[in-house]
């Protein structure tokens, strides 16, 4: 008969933590960043179809690393997650609180029962009347849940990132300002002289919540994604 090797339930969470984190430090880095005019939400990605962000619901984004199949799926459940709460009780009361608990709870099931957890960072946005309202946040791969304020970091090389945009970031950014910005965080240092310290706009993704699409387009969908004359535009 053979016998079982045993392995102890720390070493067992650490191990599968450990290959999540490795798993979404291989891709570039999505920043999500508050600012006056809405939340400006940027990515470096080549893909014209393969999208890391996304719209969830009237004023609610999706954004994310990892692995494409995995974070695709998660966002095509709170879609409808939000489309059934907002049908069954009312618009309002779909929020991007909610919408990240479902996923935290989710992401934890997976990671503690499931064989290979989640290899995905997640983030959900959701746009204010005033950008005290905003409201962002960080789901990483084991279900934890962070309220972030101002900008939000995930894959690659987050640290640095973060600093960078932690530098730069004040509250009366408008959104050519935040994408310049996040843009200056995603090219590494030491590639800046080769990049002209850009990214083309064709390997850009960048989407928007505008904080005031009510009145300046007449509709309540606040996310906007940006094609690449929007960008080359926005940034000019």
């Amino acid at each position: 008969m053979t016998q079982q090797f045993y392995v102890s339930p720390e070493q067992l969470m650490k191990d599968r933590a450990d290959f999540a984190r490795k798993g979404i430090a291989r891709g570039r880095s999505v920043v999500v960043i508050s600012c006056e005019d809405g939340i400006a939400l940027v990515a470096e990605n080549p893909s014209p179809s393969l999208h890391k962000i996304g719209e969830i619901y009237d004023k609610i984004a999706f954004a994310a690393v990892g692995k494409y199949n995995e974070f695709e799926s998660l966002r095509q459940a709170g879609v409808r997650y939000a489309d059934v709460r907002g049908y069954s009780y009312d618009r309002e009361d779909v929020t991007a609180r909610g919408l990240a608990s479902v996923y935290a709870q989710s992401l934890g099931a997976v990671f503690t029962a499931e064989q290979k957890p989640f290899e995905v960072e997640l983030a959900v946005a959701e746009v204010g009347a005033t950008q005290a309202e905003d409201h962002l946040y960080r789901l990483t791969f084991d279900g934890s849940i962070a309220d972030e304020h101002s900008f939000v970091v995930m894959g690659g090389q987050a640290d640095k990132v973060s600093s960078v945009i932690g530098q730069g970031w004040r509250g009366s950014l408008n959104f050519a300002d935040a994408v310049r910005l996040a843009i200056n965080g995603l090219v590494p240092p030491a590639e800046a002289e080769e990049q002209a310290k850009s990214l083309p706009a064709g390997a850009l993704e960048v989407a928007v919540l505008d904080r005031q699409s009510e009145t300046m387009r007449g509709s309540r969908r606040a996310f906007r994604r940006l094609n690449d004359a929007d960008i080359t535009a926005l940034l000019a």
